[in-house]
């Protein structure tokens, strides 16, 4: 039996029919903003704060793994009801919170972690969900691009585990742009000369992969274009990609090129 703890965000709902096509036994524990997967068999809607019924849950199912995925945004601390074990736990995620939403995840699964709870990475029933190493669009990044991708990727290779930034625009050699907490489409939006730039998004150095993989679909190839950039450069089979083909159809039909190291 498999946990499936679910936040906002169409990868959940892959994961899940994976599952079924599969015929693995799992149960859902719902942290989503709309309680969304309420209309799934063997689904609860448990508040962050309440871990122990989190764990008796678990426990109840005798399920042996746990796997997250899906956004599970940063709630109001001030609002939660808690637990026996929440009030023991909740000040290590509330702590945690102050990095971000990643963040709060990585804290709950140290928590299951001191449970004896195995947490499994998130892309282990969906590996088509991630890219192999090469090109998949007619564009090709010239030989400056190339230069500017090398900037990037000794960029993330030398960025240390407290810099929580998994995406930069790169241009003429140079990071031109960092994200920050507010995301991606605002890093764009705050750029005033975006043409020819190149967007990296990856994986933070050292950064728990069952957490939080940088996820890139149709709607950041459309942010690329209305923010005229001319590429999208991703982590070889460390990125969550949705709608493969569309993206492709769609960057070969703005002349965006797609490329994976």
């Amino acid at each position: 039996m498999i946990t499936l703890i679910l936040g906002d965000s169409k990868f959940p709902i892959l994961i899940i029919n994976k599952l079924k096509k599969k015929k693995k036994k799992f149960f859902i524990i719902d942290l989503s903003k709309k309680n969304i997967f309420k209309k799934e068999k063997n689904s609860y809607r448990v508040g962050i704060g309440k871990f122990g019924s989190m764990l008796n849950l678990i426990k109840k199912h005798k399920s042996n793994k746990v796997l997250f995925a899906g956004k599970i945004h940063k709630p109001n601390f001030f609002k939660l009801r808690l637990d026996f074990k929440g009030l023991i736990y909740m000040p290590s995620v509330i702590k945690a919170s102050k990095l971000g939403d990643a963040a709060i995840i990585k804290s709950i699964i140290n928590i299951l972690e001191k449970e004896k709870i195995t947490v499994i990475k998130s892309n282990i029933f969906n590996p088509e969900l991630t890219l192999n190493t090469g090109n998949y669009t007619k564009s090709k990044p010239n030989i400056n691009d190339k230069k500017s991708i090398i900037k990037g990727l000794n960029f993330f290779k030398n960025s240390n585990k407290l810099d929580h930034v998994q995406a930069i625009v790169v241009k003429n050699n140079k990071i031109i742009a960092k994200e920050k907490k507010d995301g991606t489409k605002k890093m764009l939006s705050r750029l005033r000369n975006n043409s020819n730039s190149i967007l990296m998004k990856f994986p933070k150095n050292n950064q728990d992969l069952r957490v939080d993989l940088p996820t890139v679909g149709l709607q950041t190839l459309k942010d690329c274009k209305r923010f005229s950039l001319k590429g999208l450069v991703l982590k070889s089979r460390k990125n969550i990609f949705l709608d493969k083909n569309k993206c492709i159809e769609f960057a070969n039909k703005n002349k965006i090129f797609i490329t994976i190291r």
